[in-house]
């Protein structure tokens, strides 16, 4: 029985092929959170519809991709539809299981973000004329940023590991090429810390990009925005005084 060797360590640690399937798992998270906002605003937006069908539709988008699981959804979408004549790439079919999945989750968060922002911001909107889609842009949307960024971030950091589950599709993110590499080199408990590691780098350079989101969208809204603590004092003196 070998135990533990420090050189095999050190020689897969800047591994190219290894480094290329880490490559794969950061733009597959970034394209697949790109759909899912897409598909989590428009779900969240469905579900706060005043017609009933669109918001049926969106809640059954969700309770499918909820409450099933991640890796059933990616087998169907990959070994599944090509029965019903609908062939997709290892890559198509990730990016559209994960995309659906995430979309379900992000739309929740979405929806509490904007009921987050006070009615009376809507209704000044609508009193000023401001057209459906300027006012979420404008107004809703850069104010439900505050709730919607910590839980999307998150997120983020758990889809940069959930990307894994596309390894069993086939797809050579750094999961699939850690495991295919073991088959040839034999180095089991070796490849697979160093791949540990590359997820705790990823997840960790990920975490110093949400703390700098979330202390910009955590900025206050209007006039004191960006003054200094003293001099807003002052003014709330000098208001005072009068």
């Amino acid at each position: 029985m070998t135990g533990w060797d420090w050189a095999a360590f050190r020689k897969y640690l800047f591994n190219p092929y290894l480094l290329d399937g880490a490559w794969t798992t950061v733009w597959l998270s970034v394209a697949v959170m790109a759909i899912g906002l897409l598909l989590g605003l428009a779900a969240a937006l469905m579900r706060m519809s005043p017609h009933r069908v669109p918001r049926s539709i969106a809640r059954f988008y969700i309770w499918l991709m909820r409450g099933t699981p991640l890796l059933v959804q990616l087998i169907i979408i990959y070994t599944g539809l090509p029965q019903l004549g609908i062939r997709l790439s290892v890559i198509q079919s990730a990016l559209i299981g994960l995309g659906l999945n995430e979309g379900a989750y992000l739309a929740e968060i979405i929806r509490a973000g904007i009921l987050s922002v006070p009615r009376g911001q809507f209704d000044a909107a609508r009193a000023v004329g401001m057209p459906y889609w300027t006012m979420l842009r404008v107004i809703i949307l850069p104010q439900a940023a505050r709730v919607i960024i910590p839980p999307l971030g998150n997120n983020f950091n758990g889809l940069l590991k959930t990307t894994s589950l596309a390894s069993v599709i086939s797809l050579e993110e750094l999961l699939r090429r850690s495991q295919m590499l073991i088959q040839l080199e034999f180095k089991v408990l070796e490849i697979f810390v160093v791949a540990a590691c590359y997820y705790l780098a990823m997840t960790s350079l990920w975490g110093l990009v949400q703390r700098r989101l979330e202390t910009h969208f955590g900025r206050p809204y209007g006039p004191s925005a960006g003054r200094p603590p003293r001099a807003i004092e002052g003014t709330l003196l000098e208001q005072d005084a009068r």
